[in-house]
C-alpha cells in the first residue's frame, strides 16, 4: 500500500542535510529550491537580502538545491562545492560567492572561490573528486521534483507555493499574510 504523498513532509526542515538562517521557531518558514547558475535565482538572491533583513527573527529561510543541468551546465557542480563547503560550516559564505560570480562557474573558478571562503583545500578537492555530496543534491532535487518544481527559483511559505514570476514582491505579501499583518 502506498503512502499518500505529504508536501509538509518533504517540506520539513532537517537540521541535518537543510541550510536554514534565521530560528527555528520563527513563525515564517520561507524554503527556495534555486540554481546558483539561475539569472532568476540571482535576482531573487538579492531581493532576498532585503526581505529577509525586513523581517528579521519572523523568518527562517531555507535553501535547497534545485540544479537545472539542462540550460546551466555549472549549476550541479556549483551545487556540489556549497555541500562540500558545508561540510566544513561555510555554506552561507560559499552561497554568497556563487550568487556573486554566477557567469564563472566552472571547475576552476569553483577551486577559487573554496580558497576565498577559506575551505581546506585538501579535502575539498577529495570530496569534489569523489562526489561525496552529489546523492545529496539529488535528493534535493527530487523532493523539488515530488512537490511538481519546474524552474527556479521555486518558493514555499509554511509549505504553500509562492508563485513569484511576476516578481519577488509577491513573496512580501504572502509572509505579510502569513504573520497576520
Amino acid at each position: 500500500m502506498n503512502t499518500p504523498f505529504n508536501p509538509a513532509t518533504v517540506l520539513a526542515v532537517d537540521p541535518a542535510t537543510d541550510h536554514a538562517r534565521g530560528p527555528a521557531a520563527a513563525r515564517v518558514t520561507l524554503v527556495e529550491y534555486g540554481d546558483f547558475e539561475c539569472p532568476s535565482c540571482r535576482q531573487a538572491h538579492s531581493a532576498l537580502k532585503i526581505l529577509l533583513a525586513h523581517y528579521g527573527e519572523q523568518v527562517r529561510f531555507v535553501f535547497r538545491h534545485f540544479p537545472l543541468r539542462e540550460v546551466h551546465p555549472h549549476a550541479e557542480l556549483a551545487a556540489e562545492a556549497a555541500e562540500a563547503a558545508a561540510a566544513q560550516h561555510r555554506f552561507w559564505p560559499f552561497y554568497e560567492l556563487l550568487f556573486a560570480h554566477q557567469l564563472q562557474l566552472d571547475e576552476k573558478h569553483v577551486l577559487r572561490y573554496a580558497e576565498e571562503a577559506g575551505l581546506d583545500m585538501a579535502r575539498f578537492t577529495n570530496e569534489m573528486r569523489d562526489h561525496v555530496y552529489l546523492q545529496r543534491v539529488q535528493e534535493q532535487l527530487e523532493s523539488g521534483r515530488r512537490l511538481g518544481v519546474r524552474g527556479t527559483p521555486a518558493f514555499y511559505v509554511n509549505g504553500d507555493f509562492c508563485d513569484v514570476s511576476f516578481g519577488v514582491n509577491h513573496l512580501h505579501t504572502v509572509i505579510d499574510k502569513a504573520l497576520g499583518q
